[in-house]
């Protein structure tokens, strides 16, 4: 190898290094500026005015009913065992062996704003693990349901099924949705949530998110019965910064 070619193929790979370091630095994603987006591109294409006052009913009904939903920080967040969208069983205490783990409930593949967040959370995983964090998402969908998600959207991380609703309403989310909005999501949107649940299965959680300590102890938590409130990635880094 002559002097010229090895100075070349030095200074090359010195100018690759800003690239990978500009990689491993990418920007955490803001989940609000996204979900802000899709709403200013959608606005107009909203329900009927019927629709849209059996739906704000509902929203007010389940605010009433669950003023302060999810888990408390400084809480121990139950155990559970659940199957991932494989069929593969997956325990939380497994995983805090391993390190903090970041757990979050989403309605289903359905639910857009749910997509948007789970987007952003496979955008951010790079950021979490740097962390030792293991982050697990939640719906009450069947585990089929998931795996076309999961093979669809590309999540590296674990999805899994609450098919007994045990979990949701072990951390303070479950609700069931009124027959009136069942009927509206049927009959004017094509939205079958049994289609996605399971017969007879009409519940789902309030979107929520915990950030767990290796002991199980809840650090930072974020739960809102306005689904298109969710905690931000920034959040959940800064909570596991604050742990170190």
């Amino acid at each position: 190898m002559n002097g010229s070619f090895l100075k070349f193929h030095i200074l090359g790979l010195f100018l690759l290094l800003p690239l990978v370091a500009f990689a491993a630095e990418a920007p955490v994603p803001s989940l609000e500026e996204r979900i802000s987006a899709f709403e200013a591109q959608r606005q107009g294409a909203g329900p009927d005015a019927r629709s849209r006052a059996i739906m704000e009913k509902a929203a007010r009904d389940l605010a009433a009913a669950m003023p302060d939903p999810g888990l408390e920080v400084g809480s121990r967040a139950p155990d559970f065992t659940l199957p991932d969208a494989h069929g593969k069983h997956i325990r939380l205490s497994e995983l805090l062996e391993q390190g903090p783990v970041i757990v979050t409930f989403y309605r289903g593949a359905w639910c857009p704003y749910c997509s948007l967040q789970l987007k952003a959370l496979r955008e951010s995983l790079p950021h979490l693990e740097t962390y030792g964090a293991r982050l697990v998402a939640i719906s009450p969908q069947t585990p089929d349901r998931s795996r076309a998600q999961v093979e669809k959207d590309a999540y590296p991380f674990h999805v899994l099924s609450d098919l007994d609703d045990s979990v949701m309403k072990a951390y303070n989310l479950y609700f069931e949705l009124p027959a009136e909005v069942l009927a509206l999501y049927k009959g004017n949107f094509d939205l079958d949530i049994e289609a996605y649940n399971g017969a007879g299965r009409h519940g789902l959680p309030v979107p929520g998110t915990f950030v767990l300590d290796r002991q199980g102890i809840v650090r930072a938590a974020f739960a809102d019965t306005d689904y298109r409130k969710r905690m931000e990635p920034q959040a959940m880094i800064d909570a596991l910064e604050a742990m170190r």
